[in-house]
């Protein structure tokens, strides 16, 4: 097991967001952090974002990747050429596949107050991929599949990397059996499998395991990201 704490990087951002870099795969990032997490299968970049009050990304592009937005606090308006106007609040996801064909977006936090999102990217499997956009609301207790899986299996963008976001009332637990990384994201979870065997798992915690279980003894919620098999 390997652990990175949020909190131990540099805050870095641009524009109207300020962030924590967890993952910047070498495939993707030169200069990376030393401290940074690489990726595991096509999983290549993962941050902790918060947008000031009333802030903005402003319009940029993206090509060849697939951006995947988690609402953590607070809300964003999502503007660009895919699904414009679209408003995230906590609980809701947004993928967007950007293909060979591209698209441009901008995120605009409304508000006069602070939010919170996670951004991860994933390399897509096969070039060139129409641009396509998908949204899903988490369901409040248990797994949902935002990212990969076997086509006609679920209602995502295919791919053999996979993204789960779990959410555990308390005394409910998730195994695992092969590797993965696994970002606490919200409250904390007991995490058994590893050296030490067993470790707490505070918020803002990344977690590279083998194998084990997390269990909660408060609600949590947990971004798990792997490779089907």
């Amino acid at each position: 097991m390997q652990v990175l704490h949020r909190d131990s990087l540099p805050l870095g951002g641009f524009a109207g967001l300020t962030e924590h870099r967890l993952v910047t795969d070498s495939r993707l990032f030169t200069g990376k952090s030393a401290l940074a997490f690489e990726g595991i299968a096509d999983f290549v970049y993962l941050a902790d974002a918060r947008f000031i009050p009333r802030g903005e990304t402003g319009i940029h592009p993206h090509k060849e990747i697939d951006v995947i937005s988690i609402m953590l606090a607070g809300k964003v308006i999502h503007q660009g050429s895919l699904a414009p106007g679209q408003q995230l609040v906590a609980g809701d996801v947004q993928v967007q596949r950007a293909g060979g064909e591209g698209f441009s977006h901008n995120e605009v936090n409304p508000d006069h107050s602070a939010n919170r999102m996670l951004q991860l990217w994933v390399l897509p499997e096969h070039p060139g991929q129409p641009a396509g956009y998908k949204y899903y609301q988490l369901k409040p207790s248990g797994a949902t599949r935002i990212y990969g899986g076997e086509q006609g299996q679920s209602n995502t963008f295919a791919s053999h990397t996979y993204i789960d976001v779990v959410r555990l009332n308390v005394g409910q637990v998730l195994r695992l059996d092969h590797d993965a990384l696994v970002y606490v994201s919200l409250g904390s979870t007991v995490f058994a499998g590893g050296q030490p065997s067993v470790y707490l798992a505070q918020e803002g915690d990344l977690l590279r395991v083998a194998c084990g279980e997390f269990s909660a003894e408060i609600s949590c919620e947990l971004v798990v990201i792997g490779q089907c098999r």
